[in-house]
């Protein structure tokens, strides 16, 4: 198939396309810069914001698969609040439109979105079906509400779109567990090297993952299904704060971690230039759509996937010449 990737130059997208093109498919990554050239892929340039020559690789393709937006790593100043709601608008109407003008247009549109789109909540999962949208959370900070309007918006924009003839898909994402350089994984093994990767603020709140095999092979399900509207990325079993990194020590062979206060987490935040939304909100989001049509996880608990995730991080860096 010819798989169209806007934005994948990033963490995911370096995942997912090195994976999509090593499965014989043809990749093309849309890019705002300059970008490392990988096996099997090839790098066409767009703005994310308005159409362009970028358009005609969509006419005729078999796979939309937008990951485009601004990284939620970041202070969550208003600039930046602003530039991840636009960045993300932007770039699902203008992919909207780009595919409406097709006359051949994809078969499928993938638009990534996120599991903070539901609440903060302890006492139950979330899925597609019986989740509970974020926004109006009692004894949460405020201002956590805006990147689920940031999500809402995200997903309002592919809903929206006039394009009859192509399947569309919301990907409400979880943290995604990779060795590749620059996610998650990569900044909690870091701390957890160092004696820092124990509970913070109790480490109560929920943590929802998927192993990044997972999320090529799920990728890959969707691709070939009948599943349209929003589905929920995430490991089946989500678990709190404090067990995932008691999980991720034990594997990673550090006896101890640290725990962090609040307050600790609000100043290695600040320090990282991070934001502590991303380590205190509970994400406890289940993939009810996904596995009720028979996808089956190859990684559905923890401890082996944090077993296998930290034996590949020892592995040395590949080298293209």
């Amino acid at each position: 198939m010819k798989i169209v990737i806007p934005g994948g130059t990033g963490h995911l997208g370096r995942v997912l396309s090195r994976a999509l093109a090593g499965q014989g498919h043809e990749v093309v990554v849309l890019t705002r810069r300059e970008a490392r050239p990988e096996p099997g892929v090839r790098h066409v340039r767009w703005d994310g914001r308005s159409a362009g020559p970028w358009t005609a690789e969509l006419d005729g393709s078999d796979v939309v698969l937008n990951l485009a937006g601004r990284s939620v790593n970041c202070r969550y100043t208003a600039a930046n609040l602003r530039e991840m709601l636009n960045s993300r608008v932007d770039s699902a109407r203008v992919v909207g439109g780009a595919i409406a003008r097709a006359a051949r247009p994809p078969s499928v549109w993938l638009q990534m979105s996120t599991a903070t789109i539901y609440a903060h909540r302890l006492d139950a999962p979330n899925d597609e079906d019986t989740g509970i949208l974020g926004g109006d959370e009692p004894d949460v900070p405020a201002y956590w509400s805006y990147s689920v309007d940031i999500a809402k918006a995200w997903e309002r924009e592919q809903r929206v779109a006039a394009t009859p003839g192509t399947r569309k898909v919301a990907l409400r994402t979880a943290m995604v567990m990779s060795p590749e350089p620059g996610g998650a994984l990569a900044m909690l093994l870091r701390l957890t090297r160092l004696g820092l990767g124990g509970p913070v603020a109790g480490g109560g709140q929920y943590m929802s993952w998927i192993h990044e095999d997972d999320l090529v092979r799920a990728i890959g399900f969707l691709i070939e299904g009948e599943l349209s509207g929003p589905v929920n990325l995430a490991a089946p079993e989500p678990l709190p704060y404090a067990d995932f990194l008691r999980t991720l020590r034990a594997a990673a062979g550090v006896p101890l971690g640290l725990p962090a206060t609040k307050w600790m987490a609000e100043i290695g935040a600040f320090l990282l230039r991070s934001d502590t939304e991303l380590l205190l909100k509970s994400r406890r989001v289940t993939p009810g759509r996904l596995t009720e049509a028979g996808f089956e996880f190859e990684y559905p608990t923890w401890p082996p996937a944090a077993e296998d995730l930290v034996r590949r991080s020892r592995r040395p860096a590949k080298t293209t010449t």
